[in-house]
């Protein structure tokens, strides 16, 4: 632990028994110097991410180390009474998970200045076999309660603890998962950390008369409440949950990030401290090393050059906002609240909703983190023709939302759905957040009610598609990515989705032309399938280039010119099982066409990291130029 600039070898090493609920002076001395040791840990190589643009979620863990310092204590104490796991249903805490296994020896300390980075092995979400330590995979809120249930029952003689929060109680699988436990009396004990502070905003505010105190006692739990920060309380409830048959709830009261100057009370502290706070408060702290070496940290930069974009950039999970905003205000303030409800899933920044928010609040529904819910009100609005229910999150929660998409179509809903965070572009939280299995939205039969898919490749393209289809009937979901894009260029160097260019829901577009194959292509794949068309023709290899923004409509036309050339290959950040290439050689060969074809897609763990994860994936340029080479010689 030499080279890590805080001392964790000060760590003290305690035991504590639940048998005895008062804490010793020595105890406690010892309990609070571990606790501000471990959060200054946990300022600090949180920032390191931070610092090197990889982000990655401060308050969580920070808010959360009393009750783990005491865990740890009960673990050492009395092994055997416990499955000695820091089971976790907020992903985003992994830095707990991180440290713990930093403290009892499995992870070098110095590893956890890489936190996040690409090939570090330390993802934004924890992920079982893929980090030294890590005992659990976890990262979408309210999936883990009902597993430790699974744990619980397997370990009957045992007690668990499984850390919550506020956020991920909202999920509907928590109160299946409550029901379960009291039903067959599990030995469960939630800690559940209630600072009242999720991504957007406060639940208090946005879900007034819920509580998580009382939802979970209406369930049958058994509920213990206090202030998170006092530790002779903390450590009380504790022991009484342990010596308590059956689940127990430890809800703990706290401001988001206490102490910390700058964050505490505030949404920001849910996500990565930054630098500069982080600095101020190490400073303070004594840290001094460990706020130096903060200020030393450069981002690392993708220096590369793609060829046939241009060099702006923008993100279209917020050009989606933009897009939107500029449609709506086409209508008055009664046309919008009739015709309009948008509903948040506590995203609104991250899909770009909260411009919507900003511009047009009388038809703005805040929301809690409850996709199924929302989704369905969204499509419950949208029953009606002529009405338009609007609805966004995280693609990787798409795959939560089948059933209930399902009974939109059938019931003639009318939704358009933002899921940004497709793919894994950016995506340095990793393989539980990739947005891979998106071609599940299409899930109705050929003869139901109208759903298009639709994943538009640059800002323009973006702002053209909603033009397009904002008032259509039927399901349709849009498709972004957490990073920004660059513009296409025609081979005129102007853009391509430029000027009068008009969007045709269900056509694909020639975005190079070649007489020795085509790359299919959509979405954030395409600038970088585009870099390699270009350099492949550098090299005398004519490959041409097709866009495919409507991504389960067939084009029949331009399958019929794709299909007589010698060769097809389709490119994309979709899951290799489940995205569009695994259709597609079925389309051409329904068709009698058989070209020779390949697709290239997400087909392993990520890497963590930013762009990283597409070289990773052998998607990037160099793969596709070397997959294309190999289907040519084939």
């Amino acid at each position: 632990m030499n080279s890590f600039p805080i001392d964790l070898g000060a760590y003290q090493r305690i035991t504590l028994n639940a048998s005895n609920s008062t804490l010793t002076d020595e105890q406690r001395a010892s309990l609070k110097a571990n606790i501000q040791l471990c959060r200054d840990a946990i300022v600090f190589f949180t920032a390191t991410g931070a610092a090197r643009g990889v982000g990655g979620h401060t308050g969580g863990p920070y808010d959360t180390v009393p009750e783990v310092m005491i865990m740890d204590a009960l673990f050492r104490g009395d092994a055997d009474k416990y499955v000695p796991i820091f089971f976790d249903e907020a992903g985003h805490r992994v830095a707990t998970q991180y440290l713990m296994s930093t403290l009892n020896g499995d992870l070098p300390a110095e590893r956890l200045m890489e936190y996040r980075a690409a090939h570090s092995h330390l993802p934004g979400h924890p992920e079982l076999g893929f980090t030294p330590g890590v005992k659990f995979s976890s990262g979408r809120l309210g999936h883990m309660w009902p597993y430790v249930n699974g744990v619980a029952i397997a370990n009957s003689t045992k007690t668990l603890f499984c850390l919550g929060s506020d956020g991920s109680q909202q999920e509907g699988n928590d109160a299946e998962a409550a029901r379960l436990a009291v039903a067959q009396q599990l030995n469960v004990k939630l800690i559940i950390d209630d600072n009242n502070v999720t991504i957007a905003g406060h639940p208090s505010h946005y879900l007034p008369g819920c509580t998580t105190a009382k939802t979970l006692a209406g369930q049958g739990v058994t509920v213990l409440e206090g202030d998170g920060e006092d530790l002779d309380d903390l450590y009380k409830r504790i022991c009484i949950a342990v010596n308590t048959d059956g689940p127990v709830a430890v809800i703990n009261h706290r401001p988001m990030c206490p102490g910390i100057v700058g964050l505490e009370g505030s949404t920001h502290g849910h996500d990565v401290i930054s630098v500069k706070v982080a600095v101020e408060y190490l400073e303070s702290r004594g840290q001094q090393a460990a706020a130096d070496h903060l200020k030393g940290i450069k981002a690392p930069k993708n220096e590369a050059v793609f060829l046939g974009s241009s060099d702006k950039w923008d993100a279209n999970r917020n050009v989606f906002g933009d897009a939107a905003v500029e449609i709506m205000g086409r209508l008055s303030e009664a046309e919008r609240i009739e015709k309009i409800r948008v509903v948040d899933s506590d995203l609104e920044g991250s899909c770009g909703l909260f411009k919507i928010h900003a511009a047009f609040p009388e038809v703005f529904i805040s929301s809690g983190i409850m996709e199924r819910g929302n989704f369905s009100a969204a499509a419950g609005f949208g029953m009606e023709a002529g009405k338009q229910g609007i609805f966004g999150t995280f693609s990787a929660f798409l795959e939560m939302l089948l059933s209930e998409i399902t009974m939109a179509r059938l019931n003639n809903s009318n939704v358009l759905s933002h899921f940004s965070h497709s793919g894994i572009d950016d995506m340095a939280d990793n393989t539980c957040h990739f947005g891979l299995n998106n071609m599940f939205a299409d899930n109705g039969l050929s003869d139901g009610y109208a759903t298009n898919l639709y994943f538009p490749a640059d800002p323009l393209q973006m702002k053209a598609c909603l033009e397009t289809i904002f008032f259509n009937p039927g399901l349709r979901f849009v498709f972004s990515t957490r990073s920004k894009v660059p513009t296409i260029l025609n081979t005129d160097g102007q853009d391509y989705f430029g000027g009068d260019y008009k969007f045709v829901s269900g056509k694909d577009e020639v975005i190079r032309e070649g007489t020795q194959g085509y790359i299919i292509s959509f979405g954030e794949s395409l600038y970088r399938a585009l870099d390699a068309v270009e350099r492949l023709k550098q090299e005398g290899i004519d490959v041409g280039l097709i866009n495919k923004p409507t991504l389960n409509v067939i084009d029949e036309e331009m399958m019929a010119k794709i299909g007589k050339s010698p060769m097809v290959l389709v490119v994309e950040s979709y899951n290799r099982k489940t995205g569009l290439g695994s259709r597609f050689g079925s389309w051409l060969l329904e068709r009698g066409l058989t070209p020779k074809y390949a697709h290239i897609a997400t087909h392993k763990e990520g890497c963590g990291g930013l762009w990283e994860q597409f070289p990773h994936q052998g998607i990037d340029p160099a793969g596709i130029m070397a997959k294309a080479k190999e289907l040519l010689k084939a």
